[in-house]
């Protein structure tokens, strides 16, 4: 078998998660109590490598606790780090948590994100060609990590390096024309390379510029980020701009984690971070385990991401299926769980839904919200609908769909398609 760049690189990784863990386990303050290597005994002397899964896990909650002291020790100026730019402070988006602070490197977020777009043919031809590729921002302007912002700021106040934000909201249905307007009037104008967009936020534009003839000439793909990408988003995506959709996941604590290839799979980092996954089920999917390997200032170590994901080993290296956030996911009546991803399946080939969200109410009661993209769904294709729903999910009882206007984001401004009975649904608009 040949020795392919991909498995090149994965047999280089125990090196850098050893030196990693020889770093953090002696420094890091968070990582010293309890201490990880025992004073006498089998593993006394062993390498970090070799104590590797018997680290506990941690979450964002290990990461408040105590910060930035938790990181840096107790005589870190974190004030003056940032004035002298070492470090950047950022926030996580809260959708699933309080919002966590963050210590990053300077310039690490967009040396990660680089070394993330290169994985895909597509996107590391443009940036070899054309390194500052211009490229337009849609998503919430609560939860960017690049720019925040309260009122009305002119576009100059919107610009950030290469990149125009043109969200003014975290409520994209109750954008005016007016609002949309001048939001495909700042994009011809900036005539981006690339569009970097939440996909609920990116498929209210797209079908604003399908209505109105308008196009992109300059756009060569689109990156769907921030949220999981539902197969009806990225149908509607591809048909308007004609242009590949590329799936990019991570989180802010972690940096870009996996990047879509041309396969279609999702291609790990594989020097940003290290990957498990933890409990599998039947099916092979298991939580999403983190260990960064880039960020010397806030390096996590073990951390449970909160998502779901699929391993599959191929002879040319290994690679991901994203299954969408834990907390999202449905226990069917045997207690079988049923994942976002597993749940998105029922939408392909169903025309007329651009947005959707699933809930599980008490009582055995289900009600799957839409919102159409122009012409509805047929009642044959809401019929085929609730035929594929209802043996995944094993749902006995009612499920009832209705059509709405809007759909709410939380907090964050981000999106969930699925709310299951212990996380009550908030209502349609």
């Amino acid at each position: 078998m040949l020795a392919t760049a991909d498995l090149i690189d994965e047999a280089d990784q125990p090196r850098r998660l050893e030196e990693s863990l020889s770093r953090c386990l002696g420094s890091v303050p968070l990582y010293r109590s309890p201490a990880p290597a025992p004073a006498s005994g089998p593993a006394a002397g062993r390498p970090a490598l070799a104590l590797f899964p018997q680290l506990p896990f941690i979450t964002k909650r290990d990461i408040r606790r105590d910060f930035p002291r938790n990181f840096l020790g107790e005589d870190a100026d974190i004030e003056a780090l940032v004035e002298e730019e070492v470090i950047e402070l950022e926030r996580t988006s809260g959708t699933s948590e309080d919002r966590t602070q963050l210590l990053l490197p300077w310039g690490w977020w967009a040396e990660q994100e680089r070394r993330a777009l290169e994985l895909n043919p597509v996107a590391a031809e443009l940036l070899t060609r054309e390194p500052a590729a211009r490229r337009v921002t849609l998503n919430s302007p609560s939860c960017s990590g690049d720019i925040c912002y309260t009122g009305v700021p002119s576009r100059d106040d919107r610009i950030v390096g290469n990149a125009l934000f043109l969200s003014l909201s975290k409520y994209p249905f109750l954008w005016s024309e007016a609002d949309l307007a001048r939001m495909a009037a700042e994009a011809r104008e900036w005539e981006p390379q690339f569009l970097d967009m939440d996909p609920v936020y990116g498929v209210v534009f797209a079908l604003y510029c399908e209505r109105h003839g308008i196009r992109l000439p300059s756009l060569r793909f689109i990156l769907a980020s921030y949220e999981f990408v539902s197969t009806v988003h990225r149908r509607i995506l591809q048909r308007v701009f004609e242009v590949p959709v590329l799936n990019l996941y991570g989180s802010t604590e972690t940096g870009h984690l996996l990047m879509e290839d041309q396969s279609g799979e999702m291609r790990p980092s594989l020097e940003t971070a290290f990957l498990e996954l933890v409990e599998p089920d039947a099916s092979g999917v298991g939580e999403l385990v983190v260990t960064t390997l880039t960020n010397a200032f806030m390096p996590l170590i073990r951390y449970r991401i909160g998502d779901l994901a699929e391993r599959f080993e191929h002879p040319y290296g290994t690679r991901y299926r994203v299954h969408g956030r834990a907390a999202d996911a449905f226990k069917a009546g045997n207690g079988r769980r049923v994942t976002t991803w597993q749940v998105d399946q029922a939408f392909a080939g169903i025309e007329g839904i651009a947005h959707y969200q699933l809930s599980e109410l008490a009582g055995g009661r289900w009600i799957l919200r839409f919102v159409p993209e122009g012409k509805p769904p047929t009642s044959p294709d809401l019929e085929l609908l609730r035929q594929r729903l209802r043996p995944w999910l094993e749902i006995g009882g009612d499920l009832e769909i209705q059509m709405t206007e809007a759909l709410m984001p939380e907090g964050s401004g981000k999106f969930r398609l699925g709310y299951p009975n212990k996380a009550p649904a908030s209502s349609g608009a």
